[in-house]
């Protein structure tokens, strides 16, 4: 066992909430949305120190390996091509049987942002020594407002290097996530895990049995040729999938939380973008007398007077008006889900 931290990063989801920007052959994780590089770019950045982090796998769907091998512009990875999407459950147990048991994998979704790369790295090797002790550790993110949008870790006992989960939440509504936030203890559920590969496979054998026996055929009968390794598509589209929150995170004894503040944020919507963005605008634009509006135009100019609270987006023939609350529903368009 090497004492690197194996990077897993999933480019699962069509980032629909992000439309028009965010489409089905260019989703989320592979546009520039804040600064020169793109989310799936600064996900590798971070994980690019070689002496505390392996080379990274990448897992996503057949038609965004393109992108990847573009993106990646030659770095070492090894990539895992889904023939369809089944959540993250079973992706991550395709990653966990293309490495040796008992290594530490730290899964990443590519299309979130942090701003600071040494407290990701700093709480990575935390979650490693957790993991090391059989833990299942899911990153805490520190609220920094009352958040309905994101599910919550409440802390329980104290470990050496984070705390045993006392209970997971569901978004609350926001009358409870104030109350959250008064009472502390919280985190936001960021999405990002850590464990030993072995022990996230047996907990979902315990938990999950079908799904485990699908992935470990579909991954028994897959094909790789030298890069990229593709599970036995049969196999793989009989999983019922689900997420790995559901699936082993709530139903194991052994979860753990590291808590961290990193300038996260998992860029759900245009708000978020916004609020990541501080209300930056990019492209022709003019504003007179405009609070809280951000313009994001890759082409006509844009001029607004006496607006409050919009995000205007152009990108090629489609454009978007949203309030910040609407942001939530711009995946329910008929363009964003591309009919």
């Amino acid at each position: 066992m090497s004492s690197l931290i194996h990077p897993v990063i999933l480019c699962g989801g069509g980032g629909t909430r992000l439309w028009p920007r965010s489409r089905q052959q260019a989703p989320k994780p592979f546009l520039r949305l804040l600064g020169e590089r793109t989310l799936f770019q600064q996900t590798l950045d971070r994980v690019s120190d070689r002496s505390v982090f392996a080379a990274p796998i990448v897992v996503a769907g057949v038609a965004h390996i393109p992108l990847i091998v573009e993106q990646a512009a030659g770095q070492d990875i090894a990539i895992i091509a889904e023939p369809m999407g089944k959540n993250t459950a079973p992706a991550i147990a395709l990653a966990a049987h293309r490495m040796p048991a008992g290594e530490v994998m730290l899964v990443c979704p590519s299309d979130h942002y942090i701003g600071d790369t040494a407290a990701f790295v700093g709480a990575a090797q935390s979650a490693r020594q957790l993991a090391l002790d059989g833990r299942l550790v899911s990153f805490g993110i520190t609220p920094n407002a009352p958040e309905t949008g994101y599910g919550y870790i409440k802390r329980g006992v104290s470990l050496p290097e984070g705390y045993e989960i006392e209970r997971f939440v569901e978004k609350p509504d926001l009358e409870t996530a104030q109350q959250f936030l008064a009472e502390g203890g919280y985190s936001w559920n960021g999405g990002i895990f850590a464990f030993a590969s072995d022990r996230y496979l047996s907990e979902l054998a315990q938990h999950r049995p079908d799904m485990a026996a699908k992935v470990q055929a579909a991954v028994s009968d897959g094909a790789s040729d030298g890069i990229t390794f593709t599970p036995e598509e049969a196999s793989f589209a009989t999983i019922d999938g689900d997420s790995i929150d559901y699936a082993v995170m709530e139903a194991t004894t052994s979860a753990a939380v590291v808590p961290v503040s990193m300038g996260w944020s998992d860029i759900g919507n245009w708000q978020a973008l916004r609020d990541a963005r501080e209300g930056q605008s990019s492209g022709p634009h003019e504003l007179v007398d405009c609070v809280d509006v951000m313009v994001l135009s890759d082409g006509p100019r844009v001029s607004a007077v006496g607006l409050e609270d919009v995000i205007i987006v152009v990108d090629g023939d489609e454009v978007l008006v949203t309030s910040g609350a609407g942001a939530q529903k711009v995946g329910k368009l008929t363009g964003a889900s591309g009919r």
